[in-house]
């Protein structure tokens, strides 16, 4: 386990959490480096005096991570989360690995997508755990693997969500300015692969190309599918449609017998999986390609996060904040909870826009102001 004194503050919490190298390995990032993260901050809360429990990700060797300050067995409970993954650090023009300080920026991968939110939120927890006016039940969820496949909030959806009987709701970080997200795509995508016969190039007569099939099939998607994204949400935006990997082929000299894609497919609230397949397979009539590796974040529709909504305003406003609810066109681990039955919300310090970038950073001040506000949701009564 790496080794950090117990930080002294929010600032110095996010500094350790930075330093850990959570790179989501689908994006070349090191196999337990989510691991090794959840493992300090569970050596940390227990030092605090909370209750951790790591919960396995079936079929994957990962574990989320649950912090609990449990007050009474009959407590509503209110839940936040933030995932532990990040994107990558390659081309990186700030030190990725370091929090650095500039003026009121703090800057390293995951300062702002989203290891901000969760050192808001885990310094809110020790701090409610110890005020003597606990009024309800309070957890953290650090779950792994958002940036790739979601399968952390997957299975604490399908798994220990059920457990909180009186749940109040769960607050999910993600850059939102602090601005309430009730509404926002979800992402459909898929492989698409043609297969072809593979022949010496000295006489292409003797093969079929599946790069040729491939063109084939992203002629038809391009003319006969993609403009079909069309619909609009009015918190969301315009559904979107785009094929944005191509691979095959394996040398110069070798008909291909072997080409895939990928596709993405942004979904608006109202939008389903099957109306969408329908239109892409409508699309490809009479063309020979096959489909796998189908994912789904589905839509957050608003009415999932109506009445949290509505007990966070109060909240919001006192703290100088607009209560005004928004909608946003990415997709969260919201959706999967909000799919279990749980009332959900999306809110955290930072901007989308300073996300992912070469110099990722948040606000120092977003940063306290968001500790404060999870402090006072946590003891609103």
């Amino acid at each position: 386990m790496t080794s950090f004194p117990l930080p002294q503050s929010c600032e110095e919490l996010l500094g350790q959490m930075v330093a850990i190298e959570t790179v989501n390995p689908d994006f070349g990032g090191p196999i337990g480096g989510e691991a090794k993260l959840a493992a300090h901050l569970e050596n940390l809360a227990q030092q605090w005096g909370l209750q951790t429990r790591r919960c396995p990700v079936e079929n994957s060797g990962a574990f989320n991570l649950l912090i609990t300050c449990e007050v009474a067995p009959t407590a509503e409970w209110l839940l936040f989360e933030s995932h532990l993954d990040t994107v990558s650090i390659s081309g990186m023009t700030v030190p990725p690995l370091q929090l650095t300080i500039n003026g009121d920026k703090l800057h390293g991968r995951g300062t702002c997508d989203t290891k901000g939110s969760g050192a808001a939120m885990l310094w809110a927890l020790q701090q409610y755990s110890r005020q003597p006016h606990r009024p309800r039940n309070a957890g953290l969820i650090f779950s792994v693997d958002e940036e790739a496949g979601m399968d952390g909030a997957r299975a604490f959806a399908a798994g220990e969500l059920s457990k909180f009987k009186r749940l109040r709701g769960i607050i999910v970080g993600e850059p939102t300015e602090l601005r309430p997200v009730i509404a926002h795509h979800g992402a459909l995508r898929w492989r698409s692969i043609t297969r072809g016969v593979a022949a010496h190039s000295a006489d292409p007569t003797k093969g079929r190309s599946a790069i040729t099939g491939m063109l084939r099939v992203i002629t038809a998607l391009e003319e006969k599918f993609i403009p079909l994204a069309t619909r609009v949400y009015p918190l969301t935006g315009r559904a979107a449609a785009s094929i944005n990997v191509i691979r095959g082929g394996t040398a110069v000299n070798i008909i291909p017998d072997y080409c895939e894609i990928t596709c993405d497919r942004r979904l608006v609230p109202g939008e389903t999986t099957a109306q969408v397949l329908a239109e892409r397979d409508a699309a490809l009539a009479g063309i020979t390609v096959e489909h796998d590796n189908q994912y789904l974040a589905p839509p957050l529709p608003p009415e999932s996060s109506a009445s949290l909504h509505a007990w966070v305003q109060p909240v919001l406003q006192a703290q100088g904040l607009s209560p005004a609810a928004v909608g946003a066109p990415y997709a969260t681990n919201a959706s999967h909870y909000a799919a279990a039955g749980a009332q959900v919300l999306v809110l955290g310090p930072g901007q989308l826009a300073q996300a992912h970038t070469k110099d990722e950073w948040l606000d120092r001040h977003a940063l306290a102001q968001a500790t404060t506000l999870y402090r006072a949701l946590l003891a609103v009564t």
